[in-house]
This record gives C-alpha cells, sequence and structure tokens, in this order.
C-alpha cells in the first residue's frame, strides 16, 4: 500500500511540473498587449487627416540683414541744462510785485520780478554825476584847446617863453584825457542803467527782473513783501534763485547703460526712445553726451540723448527706455509666430517630411519689425511651421 500511494504521489508531481512549464512558455497568450516601443521625443508626428495640418503653416527660412546686438536701458526726461536759467535779483532791495507764478510760460524780456530798491537811485544819481563830469571835461579841453592856440600865437612873437608853450601843450594833454576818462565813466554808469531797466529821468524807479530766456517756469521761490540782496562774485554764501526758467522746445533723456553694452553706443549716434506715457509711439535723437566714469555702485555709465520737444509732451521725470540696435550682418530670420517658449527654452519645429516635425532648440536675437533673427539652431533653407506652432506645444 505504501509503494502505491508513493507512486500516485510522483505521478502528480509530473503533472504538476508540465503544467508550470506550459504557463513559462515565452509565447504571448492569445490577447495580451505588446510592449511599447520606444519613439522620439523630439519629434511630433501628424497623421495625414489630422486637423492640425490645415492649420499649419509651413515656411523656408530666409537670410535677412539684421542687427546681431540690442542695447535696452531704463531712461528719464530732464530738462536740458543748456537751457536752464535761475533768475537772481541783480539789486538788493524790497519784492512789490511777482508778475508769474509756477508753470507759466514766459517770453525772453518778459518782467517777472519788480523790486524797490535803494541801488537804482544810487545808479541813476551816479549816471548824471557822471554826465556832469562829461560836460566839465568838454569844457576843460575846450579851453586847453584855445590857450594852446593863444600861446602859440604869442610864441610866434616871441611875447612868451617857451616854458608857457610847453605848459599850454601838457594842459592840452591832460584835459583829452580827463574827457576819455569822464567819458569811460559816463558809459559804464549808462550801462547799468540798462541792465536795471531804469532811465536817467526820476526818481524811484522800479527794477524789474526780466527772463533772459523763452521757457517755463518750474520753481518759484520769491513772494512779495521779501526783501533780497544781490548776489556777489565775493560773497561765499549762495542766494536761492528768485525763479527758475527752463526752455522745453529740446529735453535731454538721461540713461543708465549697463557696462557690457558701453561699445555700442557713440556720441552723435541716433536712437529710439520710448516712454510709459506713450506706449504706442517711438521718439528718436541722438546721443549728445556719454559719461566719463561708471557708477561703482550698477556698474552702469550716464548716457544724455537730445530729443526735440516742439509740443512739450515730454515732461522733466517721465520714465522710459532707450534702445540701440547693434552692427548689422545677414542671418536667419523667422516670423514671432514661429517661435514657442517651451520649459524656458526658445524652440522652432522644422519639418523633416510632410506631417512630421522636429522640435529644435534656437537662440535668438534682436526682433526688428516682423522677423526675429536666430543665431542658432537653424540654417537658410530649413523649413519650419511659422503658423501655428503653438498647437504643437506639448505633444
Amino acid at each position: 500500500m505504501i509503494r502505491v500511494r508513493w507512486a500516485w504521489v510522483a505521478g502528480a508531481l509530473c503533472t504538476l511540473s508540465a503544467l508550470c512549464a506550459c504557463g513559462r512558455s515565452d509565447a504571448p497568450a492569445a490577447g495580451a498587449p505588446s510592449a511599447p516601443r520606444q519613439q522620439d521625443q523630439s519629434v511630433v508626428t501628424l497623421p495625414p487627416d489630422s486637423p492640425q495640418l490645415k492649420q499649419i503653416r509651413v515656411e523656408p527660412v530666409q537670410l535677412a540683414d539684421m542687427p546681431t546686438d540690442e542695447l535696452v536701458a531704463p531712461a528719464r526726461v530732464m530738462p536740458n541744462p543748456n537751457r536752464i536759467a535761475r533768475l537772481l535779483p541783480p539789486v538788493q532791495g524790497r519784492v512789490t510785485r511777482v508778475m508769474a507764478q509756477l508753470g507759466d510760460s514766459v517770453e525772453r524780456g518778459q518782467p517777472l520780478v519788480e523790486l524797490d530798491s535803494p541801488d537804482a537811485d544810487a545808479a541813476i544819481s551816479t549816471f548824471l554825476q557822471t554826465q556832469a563830469g562829461e560836460r566839465q571835461a568838454q569844457a576843460t579841453l575846450a579851453k586847453a584847446r584855445a590857450d594852446l592856440a593863444r600861446a602859440t600865437d604869442l610864441y610866434e612873437y616871441k611875447a612868451i617863453a617857451e616854458k608857457e608853450l610847453l605848459t599850454a601843450r601838457n594842459d592840452l594833454a591832460q584835459a583829452t584825457e580827463g574827457l576819455e576818462t569822464a567819458r569811460a565813466a559816463l558809459e559804464q554808469a549808462r550801462r547799468k542803467l540798462d541792465l536795471l531797466g531804469l532811465t536817467p529821468k526820476g526818481a524811484r524807479q522800479p527794477v524789474f527782473v526780466r527772463a533772459p530766456l523763452s521757457g517755463k517756469i518750474i520753481e518759484v521761490n520769491v513772494a512779495p513783501g521779501e526783501y533780497r540782496g544781490a548776489v556777489s562774485s565775493h560773497s561765499d554764501t549762495t542766494t536761492a534763485p528768485l525763479m527758475t526758467i527752463a526752455d522745453l522746445s529740446t529735453v535731454w533723456v538721461s540713461a543708465e547703460v549697463p557696462e557690457p553694452a558701453v561699445r555700442l553706443i557713440h556720441v552723435g549716434e541716433p536712437v529710439s526712445i520710448s516712454f510709459v506715457s506713450f506706449p504706442d509711439e517711438s521718439f528718436t535723437g541722438k546721443v549728445t553726451r556719454i559719461g566719463d566714469m561708471l557708477d561703482p555702485q550698477t556698474r552702469t555709465l550716464k548716457v544724455q540723448v537730445e530729443l526735440p520737444n516742439p509740443q512739450g509732451r515730454l515732461r522733466p521725470e517721465m520714465f522710459g527706455s532707450l534702445r540701440l540696435l547693434g552692427p548689422r550682418r545677414m542671418v536667419p530670420a523667422v516670423p514671432p509666430t514661429a517661435i514657442i517658449q517651451e520649459y524656458g527654452h526658445a524652440l522652432v519645429f522644422v519639418e523633416r517630411k510632410p506631417g512630421q516635425f522636429e522640435r529644435r532648440q534656437v537662440s535668438t536675437g534682436v526682433r526688428v519689425g516682423a522677423a526675429v533673427a536666430v543665431l542658432s539652431g537653424v540654417q537658410a533653407g530649413d523649413r519650419v511651421i511659422t503658423d501655428g506652432a503653438v498647437l504643437l506645444k506639448g505633444q
């Protein structure tokens, strides 16, 4: 009985081994899915009947004359420093009237501040004194000439000594010199009256401080009743100007150019400027001045651009951007719609064959109008998707 049982067990084990071997067969079972094949992730393939193909436009890459570098720097508007005047009183006195206010437009020679000054009476008195001195010098000269003529006649008849003739000639020379001195003093006194806007007749004439140039008043530091002293060249103290006038028919745009871009900019070069206040407009000006030293903190160089402002639209302290295109050369160029951003990289889709497109990373340059320079990644003749590339993004 024991042998029979062991025979039965052995047969069962053989049957079980055969069944396990059948389960380990390498042939796939019927209906089992096959293992996926690895595909090139940089290639997107669209079937011929895909509706996306009808929305995609493919064009060859063209060569274009494009700038390879671009300078973009923040900028702000400031008054032209060559066209700013700070109004200072020419004489000391009390302010009786302020005839213009902040923001007013003024013309050159227009009276802006009226002063009551004792220096005005002193200037008129000095002029009248020098005028009288000039008349006296003329009379002295006339007498010296007559004396010389009489002495010459007497000397011819030996009626006087030669010494008296020489004295008469010396008196004439002194009288001539005295007249020249008197005339110089009179001219100086007259010039002072002209500068102060006074006439020789009448006392207590007001002194008007006039605009030295046409422009707008951008600062006022005076009020009626104040007493202001004249600024002296020997004074160590500075006097606040009565007013500040700026001619804003031209303005300066000051930009901070980064150190690596300094090589691109030169005096007299035209640049394009856009402003936050006028986002749809571009203004063109010329570089007037380039700074001599870099800012050690920001590593930028200050650049000033002169910009025409005939209508006064540009106001001091407006913000904008300065743009300058660098040297040009022939490079591949594509429309901006051909370039998409994916995972932080600029890409284009290059057609390998109909319906098959390759993702290709590119390095882009300057955009000018409807073209973007491509510095690497494609070459002239490559066919790229110029419209509809965004449909393949993420596929």
